[in-house]
């Protein structure tokens, strides 16, 4: 019996990977075609059906030669594909093409970013391009991470290792779930949310409960919320923290990338301003998950992840030079997610970067234009970002619901649900840059439409 090619080796990866890459890309053709719309039909219990039969026996006694075109052919079938323009419920982009093929190669040299010698090249990179990211930010360093989840929980516990395990966190009723998750993970006291009755964090608000605490205070401010895509009021944020001697984060997960964007970075002012900021440009940056960071004002904070171990960060290694890379992440063994953000970079430029911005920015606001102008449709507020909710003028909120869910299970559309101002909204968030306005008015003519008829 022979034994299976690798992905790479000492002949290069051309001979063993190319046939299987036609076969991968016949395949995920192939599966787009049968599915035929931004998601499968039929609901969760129809997608189930089709991944048993594709799937058989998951561990046969002998192997399936066509097990890779069958398997790729039924997950492009079962997807919900972040390129089709009704697909535009969540933060969820459509990758490029440059960032997908450089994963490729990340995939197939397989460099595990938990020592130098597993990873030469790769943390060299990481070290520029992470540094040149924060810099943008008016920050000095940052670690990759898989999204704003860890960096959130990563600016949390910087803080309270710089703080006292009594640092109390302080944010918006309009934070990212994981905030208020990363502090009961690190056992902090309970945070405090702040109300956020018009959807950004109101300094009086925060004034007020910042002058009632005493110990140790990060408040974390959103720039980009997940439900409505709104930026809380930075500048006068940051003077309320200094005032009240507070460390401040700032979760840009979502609006980060406009500091590509000339015509819209003045949204970011007062993001300098912060000790920790969440960038998350598999968001907002059009590249394959996982792509997330945390920058950091003061690399010093870095020391807290520190951890020695012989057979990965020795010391006499570290005193002759080889990177410890153990302080750059609370995991161990590490893909080089930052090749495809550098060459995403490097083969767009910044004008290209905020050619994009610039236009999924300007298809949210003809969406809203669209939605006002509908006589049958209620639109939440003009976007801030690429987020614009909308509901059927006079609906419940369980005939909103409803209506959302008839799409899904149809594979008509994707939208998602934000509860705001005590209704239910249906949600778009316009992420793929190829959208043409035909296609925003497609998906408010099926939202419009009543019931399927039986």
């Amino acid at each position: 019996m022979s034994l299976p090619p690798l992905a790479s080796g000492p002949q290069g990866p051309t001979g063993d990977l190319r046939p299987l890459l036609d076969t991968v890309l016949d395949a995920l053709h192939t599966g787009t075609r049968a599915r035929g719309g931004p998601l499968p039909a039929g609901g969760p219990a129809a997608v189930a059906a089709r991944i048993d039969h594709a799937l058989g026996d998951v561990l046969p006694a002998e192997g399936d030669p066509h097990a890779l075109r069958t398997l790729v052919h039924a997950l492009a079938e079962g997807a919900a594909d972040p390129a089709h323009p009704l697909c535009a419920a969540h933060l969820h982009c459509p990758p490029l093409a440059v960032a997908t093929a450089a994963d490729l190669a990340a995939s197939a040299l397989n460099p595990s970013l938990d020592s130098w010698d597993q990873a030469p090249a790769a943390s060299a990179l990481e070290a520029r391009v992470t540094r040149a990211l924060a810099r943008e930010t008016g920050l000095t360093d940052a670690l990759v991470t898989t999204g704003g989840t860890e960096s959130n929980q990563l600016a949390l516990l910087l803080a309270r290792e710089r703080h006292g395990p009594q640092l109390r966190l302080v944010h918006g009723a309009n934070a990212h779930h994981s905030l208020p998750r990363a502090a009961w993970l690190l056992g902090l006291p309970a945070p405090l949310a702040v109300p956020t009755p018009t959807g950004t964090l109101d300094p009086t608000a925060l004034h007020h409960a910042l002058t009632d605490l005493t110990g140790p205070v990060l408040v974390a401010a959103t720039a980009g919320t997940t439900d409505a895509g709104l930026i809380d009021p930075l500048p006068d944020i940051a003077g309320l923290a200094g005032t009240h001697r507070a460390r401040l984060h700032i979760d840009a997960a979502y609006g980060g990338p406009l500091l590509f964007s000339d015509r819209h970075r003045h949204r970011l002012t007062g993001l300098d301003t912060a000790h920790t900021i969440t960038l998350d440009l598999h968001k907002l940056g059009w590249q394959p998950a996982a792509a997330g960071l945390l920058a950091v004002r003061d690399p010093t904070d870095l020391t807290a992840l520190h951890h020695p171990t012989d057979y990965l960060n020795a010391d006499d290694d570290t005193h002759a030079g080889l990177p410890d890379l153990l302080t750059r992440s609370p995991r161990t063994t590490r893909r080089p997610d930052i090749l495809k953000i550098a060459v995403t970079l490097r083969t767009l430029g910044r004008t290209g970067l905020a050619a994009l911005v610039d236009q999924v920015c300007a298809h949210a606001q003809t969406l809203a234009d669209l939605i006002h102008d509908h006589p049958a449709l209620d639109l939440y507020d003009r976007p801030t970002l690429t987020t614009v909710l909308f509901r059927p003028t006079g609906a419940t909120d369980d005939t909103v619901a409803a209506l959302r869910r008839r799409l899904l299970t149809e594979g008509h559309a994707v939208l998602g649900r934000a509860r705001l101002d005590g209704r239910l909204w249906l949600k778009t968030t316009l992420l793929n840059p190829h959208t043409h306005p035909r296609d925003l008015t497609t998906l408010l003519t099926l939202a419009s439409e009543g019931p399927t008829p039986a």
